[in-house]
């Protein structure tokens, strides 16, 4: 009886510890995410709020997959429909998605040194 209850406590923990997103070591694709749908932004508010938003993914293991997802964006950068922003992936999963992180700038051409100043 208390091997049961220490499975079903097992059953329970488990999933909450490992966490939601991609294991770690575990190779992501990217692809791109075609908004199809949308909730609205709300009005008067500033910060993070949660989105509903549907859309496709497209990548290099996937073509026009239908995702689904409830994430919390800040209302500056509410998704539209028909954007298409970059997104990456678990390729065993595609469902497991989120917005790719935005890029760096590329580095600029490398700056002379200042001239040599002997200590005073």
């Amino acid at each position: 009886m208390i091997l049961l209850l220490l499975g079903a406590l097992a059953l329970l923990i488990v999933p909450r510890m490992r966490g939601r997103g991609p294991r770690p070591g575990q190779p992501l694709a990217e692809g791109t995410l075609l908004v199809t749908g949308v909730s609205p932004r709300p009005d008067g508010v500033d910060g993070e709020q949660f989105v509903t938003i549907t859309g496709v993914i497209n990548g290099p293991t996937v073509n026009e997959h239908v995702v689904y997802q409830r994430m919390a964006v800040d209302v500056n950068r509410w998704p539209t429909m028909g954007q298409l922003m970059p997104v990456i992936y678990s390729p065993k999963n595609p469902d497991n998605w989120n917005f790719a992180p935005p890029q760096a700038p590329p580095p600029g051409p490398p700056q002379e040194p200042p001239p040599y100043a002997p200590p005073r």
